[in-house]
């Protein structure tokens, strides 16, 4: 028992080191985007779409690979990912028109399915009293995107921006070295229990309550993903800082989120994750009413002289803001996976690859459209009021599922104590409604 959890806590350690820089690499283009922004003056769209591609391939290819790992070993199909990732890597040097650099980005997207595939192989070693927190920690490596905004810029300080893809490639081959020789295969316990068919596995996504949660995650971690690719770029066009600070205040953001995913799991585990899920909604909501309110200026027509007024949110609150609502999606991100192992402990690779697609698709097509509502409305904030639209829609589904779900309680409650009759005097049969 005590080597199975020096085992599960080894497996831990090298799962979330994986995840962290094949994140890192997925959201490179966070940095990378602002220098060929500049240097091929693209519209606010065209740099939306381009910070979008590695987003789009890797959210396509993760419901492919959360089959794939249900049938094979998901150690051997983590190597050989970060294995058809390193090529691009060593090829960005030599990357110069914007097509070529979309193809890139699509090739980069490979990394975006180490989360299916860590979660899968992280998931069998702990209990399921353990499940948020030990998923917590491995999503904590949402901080390779904090990675990227530290170690990029200084490679490029230090040896020139062509040193970037190489830089990584080697990272790559480094953890792919170490997660090779130290990281435990699965128990013959574990493979024992690979039996379902496929149609088992697929069975569950014909319920609706898998795409809830993929709708939850759409927002917590595709506005997360979304938000950390564009706020560079927001620093620079509103605040008027400089690049070091724009990547600064990023940094702050995506280091804050990710660092306490493990603690959003301890609160799911302790408090239940449809407790944590709710509070998390409520607080980014409150925050993105603000962060909504573009910069304004009104004349009050007073009986002596006009008063002028000037709403604004300053730099110093905008980031407070952020920070807060970086924080709730961190929480939010390991609840709704606290709640998928609740339900669906037995197709993690399946259901888990489904609400990561989902997901994942947030963080394609959310600074698509980031970029499209700026186009079109002229309003640097236009990004925030998406997003509150976004977040109200996830609360109604929610608030209706709670609904749904207490009606099915009462009814159940009723027909066990003889409370449903029809005129026969047998229990009445309603149309049960599934949640």
């Amino acid at each position: 028992m005590q080597y199975t959890q020096q085992l599960a806590g080894r497996a831990l350690v090298f799962a979330s080191a994986m995840f962290a820089a094949n994140f890192s690499v997925w959201t490179l283009y966070a940095v990378l985007g602002v220098e060929v922004r500049g240097q091929l003056d693209l519209s606010a769209t065209e740099y939306g779409v381009l910070l979008a591609a590695p987003i789009l391939s890797g959210a396509l290819l993760r419901f492919p690979a959360g089959l794939l790992v249900e049938y094979f070993s998901a150690k051997n199909l983590i190597l050989l990912q970060m294995l058809l990732l390193l090529p691009v890597l060593f090829l960005l040097p030599s990357i110069t028109s914007y097509s070529a650099h979309l193809l890139a980005g699509l090739w980069l997207g490979i990394s975006g399915v180490s989360f299916v595939l860590g979660i899968r192989y992280i998931s069998p070693w702990f209990e399921r009293r353990q499940q948020g927190t030990a998923l917590g920690i491995f999503g904590a490596g949402n901080a390779g995107a904090a990675i990227t905004l530290a170690l990029a810029p200084a490679i490029q300080n230090w040896f020139g921006r062509e040193w970037i893809g190489p830089a990584y490639g080697f990272g790559i081959l480094l953890i792919l070295f170490l997660f090779w020789f130290f990281a435990p295969e699965e128990t013959r316990y574990m493979r024992s229990r690979r039996k379902d068919t496929l149609v088992d596995h697929l069975k569950p996504l014909l319920e609706i309550r898998v795409w809830r949660y993929g709708l939850y995650y759409y927002f917590v971690f595709g506005s997360f993903l979304a938000l950390l690719l564009w706020l560079p770029n927001y620093y620079l066009a509103v605040y008027k800082v400089s690049t070091p600070v724009a990547m600064a205040l990023t940094l702050l953001f995506v280091a804050l989120s990710s660092s306490l995913r493990a603690l959003g799991g301890w609160f799911a585990d302790r408090y239940g994750a449809r407790t944590v899920s709710w509070s998390v909604f409520w607080t980014c909501l409150v925050c993105l009413f603000f962060l909504s309110y573009p910069p304004t200026s009104m004349t009050i027509h007073g009986v002596a002289r006009d008063v002028q007024l000037n709403i604004e949110v300053g730099i110093e609150l905008f980031t407070l803001l952020l920070l807060v609502i970086g924080i709730a999606q961190g929480f939010g991100r390991a609840s709704v996976y606290k709640a998928l192992h609740d339900n669906y402990p037995a197709h993690m690779g399946s259901v888990g690859g489904t609400v990561a697609t989902i997901g994942a698709l947030g963080g394609f097509t959310l600074p698509v459209l980031f970029g499209i509502a700026q186009d079109l409305v002229g309003i640097h904030s236009a990004a925030f009021m998406l997003l509150y639209g976004v977040l109200a829609v996830c609360m109604l589904v929610m608030y209706l599922a709670i609904q749904r779900e207490s009606y099915q309680q009462r009814l159940a409650f009723a027909r066990e104590n003889n409370f449903l009759f029809d005129q026969a005097g047998d229990a009445a049969v309603l149309p049960d409604r599934q949640g």
